[in-house]
């Protein structure tokens, strides 16, 4: 494990000394290669499904893991939309002259060596690795054992163009060992890699998290949540929280709780539950809705859940500040959003809610770095240091101060 990030870091040196443009011209041939090699990659991850299939995998996993090819078209076009990102590295962020005449130069650099931990989505082996490289970081992945066949193929389409361009294949790699005791070394090489991004279940958040000597920046559980106030139009308030919730379950932008307002609930949770019932979905709620609608008792534990399923949790809330209130308590700090037409509500509910996104009149299936304009994203961070919500090319670099002199000594 040691040798193989040594050679990772040393590595890092070669890419730094690439042109934005080089970059780019090597990205689209990724994302071509991709496209060159979709039989084959519908063909091993074939095996990943049948191994899931074996392995009583969820449906919303089953989701995450299939590629056809307009999935890896998909993956393509993502690293195309990357390589059209402005250049993150070398930019002069700020800048100024000193009283001793020191002209400073405050400069975008990559971050080094990244882990990246994550689960289920063999387009995160894309993903990542092309931002990676974009913002030039060194990228070492450790997918999750249900895509190993499509992550392997994927990783080495990726790694024949870098290996075609004469770069060494060590800028983008699978961790040699997978194992639970290669992640726990991984996390402690912090000699050689500079920032772990963990992102998939609660377990593995909390593990890489409290045992990590390397810096993490978490992509923690997707507890989202979405508030429909009285003064909302209930027709745009239904097709937003049906959104939120079924157009894909298994996501961490998904919501998993609608709150409803007391003042409009007798009218609008026997429309919810119809909406919701077209599309399958299991409900839970609260006693007061309950008291209104026949669903099944949402406890406390359902309400702190991330079903990652077609089930949702409705409870009706005093208000705004009721609404607040709950999203407080269970919120992990991803996105929630209101539904309303009053704008002091709406204001309110953005400065008093705590989360990486916030939203007024849309669905929290937005918190994406595509739709965000990002290209991908290496993960949507609940973290408040660093980089928050989809972590994109931005947020996998950090600066450095250049300072020009002209002889100047300290009095």
């Amino acid at each position: 494990m040691e040798r193989f990030l040594q050679e990772a870091k040393e590595s890092s040196r070669v890419l730094s000394a690439l042109s934005g443009r080089e970059k780019n011209r090597i990205l689209r041939e990724m994302a071509q290669a991709l496209r060159a090699n979709s039989e084959s990659l519908v063909n091993q991850n074939k095996k990943d499904m049948e191994d899931g299939e074996k392995h009583n995998l969820s449906s919303a996993l089953m989701d995450r893991l299939f590629l056809d090819e307009s999935r890896i078209d998909a993956m393509a076009v993502a690293i195309e939309e990357i390589a059209a990102l402005k250049e993150p590295v070398g930019k002069v962020l700020d800048g100024w002259v000193t009283e001793d005449g020191l002209k400073i130069e405050k400069v975008s650099i990559p971050i080094g060596v990244i882990g990246i931990i994550y689960e289920s989505r063999p387009n995160v082996t894309s993903d990542t690795a092309a931002l990676c490289f974009k913002s030039s970081n060194v990228c070492i992945l450790k997918g999750g054992k249900e895509a190993e066949y499509s992550n392997r193929a994927i990783a080495k389409i990726l790694q024949d163009v870098l290996e075609k361009n004469a770069l060494p294949k060590a800028l983008v790699s699978l961790i040699p060992d997978s194992s639970r005791a290669g992640v726990d070394k991984l996390i402690k090489m912090d000699k050689y890699v500079d920032l772990i991004i963990p992102r998939g279940g609660a377990g593995l958040i909390k593990h890489v998290s409290e045992n990590a000597t390397v810096s993490v920046v978490k992509h923690d559980k997707g507890q989202c949540h979405t508030y429909i106030d009285k003064d909302a139009k209930l027709d745009n308030a239904i097709a937003i929280a049906l959104n939120a919730k079924v157009q894909r379950p298994g996501v961490c932008n998904a919501m998993e709780t609608l709150l409803v307002d007391s003042a409009i609930a007798e009218n609008a949770l026997p429309k919810l539950k119809s909406a919701f019932d077209k599309e399958h979905t299991e409900l839970k709620g609260c006693k007061n809705t309950q008291k209104i609608i026949d669903v099944a008792n949402a406890t406390d534990e359902d309400f702190d859940t991330e079903y990652l399923a077609n089930i949702l949790n409705i409870k009706v809330v005093d208000g705004v500040e009721g609404a607040i209130e709950h999203i407080v308590r269970f919120t992990s700090g991803h996105s929630e959003s209101i539904i309303t037409e009053n704008i002091s509500t709406a204001e309110n509910f953005l400065n008093a809610i705590d989360a990486a996104a916030v939203y007024v009149n849309a669905s929290t299936r937005f918190t994406d770095g595509g739709s965000f304009g990002f290209g991908a994203e290496v993960g949507i961070s609940t973290n408040k240091l660093h980089a928050r919500g989809p972590m994109g090319i931005e947020g996998l670099t950090t600066y450095k101060f250049k300072i020009y002199g002209s002889g100047q000594v300290r009095a």
